[in-house]
């Protein structure tokens, strides 16, 4: 009977620990100053995301970070009623690309960065200097294509 009780009392079922939420994905703006673009980027992003239901982490970086962000991008984004996503540009780490599950290069160089995880897509902008209005434009129509696909991939499931 000992031997019996001693059984039943290992195999006592222990209860299911409560598993942690999955993070949400991460899209990772990049460009080379990263105070402009990926700025705008970003910005735009978050909003169409939340406005889409989307749960999506995003961040910004860059390759050789301006030690400010670009006067003219903050002032459209405020005027529009974006909000500023990042207080001053970054380098992207190491772990910026571990994280990312897309990261998105504006003209980056990111052969000296590890290898990202997840997927690299190039987007050809513009520079905002040579006409804001085309670089602005380029940002805004790939931002909602990004958007697009990625509700259309949650409806799929």
């Amino acid at each position: 009977m000992t031997a019996l009780i001693l059984l039943l009392s290992t195999l006592t079922a222990v209860p299911p620990q409560p598993s942690a939420a999955p993070e949400a994905p991460l899209v990772l703006f990049m460009c080379p100053h990263g105070a402009a673009k990926s700025l705008m980027a970003s910005a735009y992003f978050q909003k169409m995301a939340r406005e889409r239901g989307l749960n999506i982490r995003v961040d910004s970086a860059g390759t050789e970070p301006d030690p400010q962000l670009s006067k003219g991008v903050v002032a459209h984004l405020q005027k529009n009623g974006y909000a500023i996503p990042i207080d001053k540009p970054r380098a992207a780490t190491a772990g910026d690309m571990k994280a990312a599950d897309i990261v998105i290069s504006m003209g980056c160089d990111l052969s000296k960065l590890a290898p990202p995880n997840g997927k690299v897509r190039e987007w050809a902008v513009p520079d905002f200097s040579a006409n804001f209005d085309r670089a602005e434009q380029a940002i805004r129509e790939q931002v909602t294509q990004l958007i697009d696909e990625l509700v259309a991939r949650r409806v799929k499931g």
